[in-house]
């Protein structure tokens, strides 16, 4: 029964491997408080007040409000594909309610941080050297995801009509315009990897020419801001969200980032619109006379 949700999730939701993990997680911590607290054995044995017990048990253990909302959006999730496959009459997660979380602002990093990282670092003129520039390039000219970096393929790069075709959340393509001097690197890349004769259908390798894995993408991203900016958190997302920020700085359309970003929903670009209105009221408070 739980087995079929996460078949479900895999297969009709197509939901990550990463997501599912989490999901399973969640999952078998409230089996385990079933068991421990009211000695309930089957999921489909809860009811609301199991449900809401949980939630109160997970606040009295300090977890964030973001990490106890993702464990509601799981209960809720299961509950409700149990109700639609009729293994239960009642919904008991219908009455949860997600908890207010403090609103933060995507971190970015700033445009002259970003040019000092690109085009006045020394990257070295060999296949290591190369992998990082295009990376780095590649997270800043698109704002695509790890995951999604992860996964090109050198199919994906398409230089006739210089375009960059993505696979997103859910098998999701998009196709994300790319710059003549991207298309450049990559090729002068693609050089240096057939030279250090490494051969694969990815297009980002690791230094020992396997398909580039998170930690070790994670882990490059990391040294390279370190050295430009001072940032608590230095990662690729934190280049997806100067991508988008500076974008709509600059005055882009914010459908046109939305669909840049891969967003199913304009609300998760809008987010991004906060940094742009900061800057404004900056601006205001310096310069005009009554601020």
């Amino acid at each position: 029964m739980v087995e079929s949700f996460f078949k479900y999730l895999s297969f009709e939701k197509r939901y990550s491997p990463h997501t599912i993990q989490a999901y399973r997680k969640d999952l078998n911590q409230f089996q385990g408080y079933l068991e421990s607290e009211f000695e309930i054995t089957e999921i489909i044995d809860a009811d609301h007040v199991h449900l809401r017990g949980w939630i109160v048990s997970l606040m009295e253990e300090e977890l964030s409000p973001r990490s106890v909302n993702r464990k509601i959006a799981t209960l809720k999730s299961l509950y409700k594909f149990l109700l639609a496959r009729e293994f239960i009459e009642l919904n008991p997660a219908s009455q949860l309610k997600p908890l207010k979380t403090p609103k933060s602002l995507p971190a970015f990093v700033k445009e002259e941080e970003v040019s000092a990282m690109l085009d006045k670092v020394d990257f070295r003129d060999d296949f290591e050297g190369k992998r990082d520039q295009l990376l780095l390039e590649l997270f800043y000219a698109t704002g695509m995801r790890l995951s999604e970096l992860t996964s090109l393929k050198d199919s994906d790069l398409n230089t006739h009509n210089k375009t960059l075709k993505v696979l997103g959340k859910r098998n999701k393509e998009r196709i994300i315009p790319v710059s003549e001097a991207l298309l450049i690197l990559a090729e002068e890349y693609k050089k240096k990897k057939e030279e250090a004769g490494l051969r694969s259908e990815f297009l980002i390798l690791t230094d020992s020419g396997e398909k580039a894995y998170p930690m070790f993408i994670q882990r490059k991203v990391k040294s390279y801001l370190h050295a430009v900016t001072t940032l608590s958190k230095k990662s690729p997302h934190v280049l997806r969200h100067s991508f988008a920020t500076h974008l709509l700085n600059k005055g882009a359309d914010l459908n046109a980032v939305k669909d840049l970003l891969g967003h199913t929903s304009l609300a998760a670009t809008q987010v991004y619109t906060h940094n742009s209105i900061e800057k404004l009221k900056s601006a205001f408070d310096q310069a005009h006379p009554k601020a």
